[in-house]
């Protein structure tokens, strides 16, 4: 028993970064109905502007997560200017190939600058692990634990969500990306910066990415390495799908049984087959619901 619940919450663990990097994938999507694929890179430079400020300079993990944010918040905003808003009018083709190209980009300066060795990401919190259960069998002892970073992760998540429905829902500029989602060229007759919210939404996906990569390598689910974001994006991008891309509640929806699908699989079908299996319940998904699991259906009058 201790050691299922041990897989959940490791689970539940992992399955909180996905959602936290699925957010950023879904508010993009949502808005400007583009698919960032440079948005994992944006996950590992924000992973090594935060062990720069830590190990370089000394400061304060919370210094170094501001800074992570700040940097791939403004990050976000100029990959948006320079290679997203002059394809605004471009086929969805040259979006794509655009966004793998910035994704190469960014790998490729991240190598230059960092060198391609893995890196030992600093502790973030320090603390006990809390002691959930514990029980004798067979005169060996067995907990059930749970640290100070898994605390951290999940709490992020679901502050991270909450406060994302509130501003979406609550706030004009939150207004604003919905009437934007709905229809760029109403929106902008309606007197809203259409260039402005997308670039809000940019700066925000990013920043989210910064705090993912940083929950990443703390909670030691990827090394440090320009690749770091690579397979973590891409689950996470499953996730969204899975959840229904474009819904905020769905992309943490799907997040977190992305990730217990993942561990309870690796624990009980196959370590090697794992991530086949979430591909293959994704695709079973679609086949019977191709919105997502809290996706919604648009209708278009032709």
């Amino acid at each position: 028993m201790i050691t299922f619940l041990t897989y959940l919450i490791n689970g539940l663990n992992i399955g909180s970064v996905y959602a936290v990097i699925a957010l950023g994938y879904t508010m993009v999507y949502g808005v400007a109905k583009m698919l960032n694929f440079a948005h994992g890179d944006v996950i590992m430079v924000g992973a090594f502007l935060a062990y720069c400020v830590c190990a370089y300079l000394g400061l304060h993990p919370i210094i170094a997560v501001l800074g992570a944010v700040i940097g791939c918040t403004i990050l976000g905003i100029l990959i948006e200017r320079l290679a997203y808003k002059p394809l605004r009018q471009a086929t969805s083709l040259a979006v794509l190939i655009t966004a793998i190209g910035m994704s190469y980009f960014l790998q490729n300066m991240a190598q230059l600058i960092w060198g391609s060795d893995t890196k030992s990401f600093p502790s973030i919190i320090q603390g006990d692990a809390i002691v959930l259960f514990k029980t004798v069998q067979d005169g060996v002892t067995k907990t059930l634990t749970l640290s100070p970073i898994n605390i951290l992760t999940m709490a992020s998540c679901f502050i991270i969500m909450i406060a994302l429905t509130l501003f979406i829902n609550k706030t004009k500029m939150g207004k604003a990306m919905r009437c934007v989602s709905e229809d760029k060229g109403a929106a902008e007759l309606m007197g809203i910066n259409v260039n402005l919210t997308i670039s809000v939404t940019f700066a925000i996906g990013s920043a989210l990415a910064a705090v993912a990569g940083i929950l990443l390598c703390a909670s030691n689910y990827a090394p440090l390495s320009p690749t770091t974001g690579s397979l973590p994006g891409i689950k996470a991008f499953t996730a969204a799908v899975f959840g229904g891309i474009g819904s905020i509640p769905g992309a943490m929806l799907g997040g977190i049984l992305l990730g217990l699908i993942e561990n309870l699989g690796k624990a009980y079908v196959s370590s090697e087959l794992a991530d086949a299996f979430v591909f293959g319940i994704l695709i079973v998904v679609l086949l019977v619901k191709p919105t997502g699991l809290l996706g919604k259906k648009i209708h278009e009058k032709v």
